[in-house]
């Protein structure tokens, strides 16, 4: 750009914004069908590793395709995994640096959510021809940044030209693999503990279509751009096994998949569930994203809401998340552990319901 020229606003050059613009779950599983390995429908049968793992590869291959959990996992030997994930998404932001760190932050959160620490990653770009390569540079910055704060070395990456502009890592993590975080390990009586608010969502919608405080945008990066490695090792500390992180198919969305892959229902206090400030505010005023509306209707037949809990907090219950935190489900004799971990981590970790007997994947909303 020239000297004096007015700032570009990567919001609007794109469809979407964050991880709203995954395709939609019933979209995806249709996709995952066509190649073998996906249940069907929202009540779809349980994913387990034990069930599939000799049929879609060799031993070593402890997660993969079949799981559907954050990443995949390879065994090298007793002591050690590699973790394998990618992600990247359209501007959620429209400063190029603070959706480089974003997107960093949420790629990165796929081997947090394993329980494993990224070692190496690949950027992966793709930009409009006519849009100035200073801002794909600070984008390349802020990504590098976060990686560095993670331990974890940006070594290259790929790029192709687009109309719209993404960003988003490759990244290779290693954990122990007798100690994995996975999605199908959830058993009932275990208490669920989600360890950031929600509602980046109504936010980065808000970004694209309005102009939201500058205060609840503050918020929102600063939830966005923090690293889920402490509540990682906070969970590992504790003994927790079973875990996902909170993306584009909302707190619901990806309870519901943790669910179904361990044969579980859920029960889901709406009222102890953080909100960032502003999303309430923000959703009754309309910006919610096409994400969440997706996800509000692929759910509709798996998630019961009482009538008492309000609409907004329905809405934000399912609303497409971009870097969120990780859910946990935690034995209750592990719980208060766990929690004390967070807090002496700085993490605020919020006990939002617990896992019970059901259909798998379905689950209840209750206003308190």
């Amino acid at each position: 750009m020239s000297v004096g020229s007015p700032p570009v606003r990567l919001t609007s050059l794109s469809h979407g914004a964050g991880c709203a613009c995954k395709l939609p779950m019933a979209t995806l599983e249709r996709l995952l069908g066509a190649v073998g390995g996906a249940p069907a429908g929202p009540f779809g049968p349980s994913h387990t590793g034990a069930d599939h793992r000799g049929a879609f590869g060799p031993e070593n291959l402890l997660v993969g395709l079949a799981e559907g959990d954050d990443a995949a996992v390879w065994r090298l030997d007793a002591e050690r995994a590699l973790v394998v994930t990618t992600d990247f998404f359209t501007p959620i932001v429209d400063d190029p640096g603070t959706w480089g760190r974003i997107a960093a932050a949420n790629a990165l959160s796929d081997v947090y959510a394993m329980g494993g620490r990224p070692l190496l990653a690949l950027n992966l770009t793709a930009w409009p021809a006519d849009l100035d390569l200073e801002l794909l540079a600070e984008v390349l910055r802020g990504g590098a940044s976060v990686a560095a704060e993670a331990g974890c070395v940006v070594v290259g990456g790929h790029s192709v030209d687009d109309p719209e502009p993404k960003y988003g890592l490759a990244v290779v993590g290693l954990a122990d693999p007798r100690r994995l975080l996975r999605m199908d390990a959830a058993r009932p009586g275990d208490l669920l503990v989600l360890t950031k608010p929600i509602g980046t969502g109504v936010v980065a919608t808000a970004i694209k279509r309005g102009s939201p405080r500058a205060a609840y945008v503050a918020a929102a990066v600063e939830a966005m751009t923090t690293l889920n490695a402490a509540a990682s090792q906070a969970a590992l500390d504790a003994g927790v096994l079973a875990a996902t992180d909170v993306t584009g198919f909302g707190l619901l969305g990806h309870l519901h998949r943790l669910l179904r892959a361990s044969g579980a229902a859920a029960r889901v206090v709406a009222g102890r569930v953080p909100l960032l400030p502003g999303a309430a505010e923000l959703t009754a005023a309309g910006f919610v994203s096409g994400g969440t509306r997706n996800n509000l209707a692929y759910l509709a037949g798996a998630v019961r809401v009482d009538a008492a809990v309000p609409e907004v907090t329905s809405i934000l219950l399912h609303d497409a998340q971009t870097s969120g935190g990780l859910l946990l489900a935690v034995p209750p004799a592990a719980a208060e552990r766990l929690l004390a971990g967070l807090v002496a981590a700085g993490v605020a970790g919020a006990r939002i319901g617990e896992i019970i007997e059901g259909t798998p994947g379905a689950v209840t909303v209750a206003a308190a």
